[in-house]
């Protein structure tokens, strides 16, 4: 009998660990200010503003995300200290931050113009589809792209 419970419990660890399912929530960015950060999100890059719920005097729990999808969000943490207003716009070293998925990018790439978000590289066709390189009110970089058919 325990040697049935030992494989009882290993086949039990086995499936848990295919069925398992997670994805990925909130993407922490942090900012130097709420109200500046959340317009800009939904003002300029037309995100939703998912919430913003007061924690304290101080401390606001701020979520955004692109329209037409159900996904991650972006929480919007304002930099609290020293150390975290030195992150405000690099928060990767330079690198690309973020990546913003689209279905028309052209749509999308004029507003970016026409809302004079800074462009650091314009469009350019890449084997993975259709690429630009913008910042943030911050400095922050993220790529636009539309995926290319498979």
């Amino acid at each position: 009998m325990p040697c049935v419970l030992f494989i009882f419990g290993i086949l039990n660890k086995i499936l848990h660990h295919i069925t398992m399912k997670q994805n990925l929530a909130n993407i922490t960015l942090v900012v130097r200010d709420y109200d500046e950060a959340i317009s800009f999100y939904t003002e300029k890059l037309n995100f939703d503003l998912i919430e913003d719920t007061p924690l304290s005097n101080t401390k606001r729990w701020v979520r955004v995300r692109p329209k037409g999808t159900n996904g991650c969000c972006l929480l919007l943490a304002k930099a609290k200290n020293t150390s975290e207003e030195k992150s405000i716009g690099n928060q990767t070293g330079g690198r690309v931050f973020l990546f913003l998925h689209t279905d028309n990018f052209d749509r999308d790439y004029q507003n970016l113009i026409a809302q004079s978000i800074k462009i650091v590289r314009p469009k350019t066709q890449q084997p993975h589809g259709t690429v630009a390189v913008f910042e943030d009110l911050y400095g922050n970089l993220w790529d636009l792209i539309q995926p290319g058919e498979d």
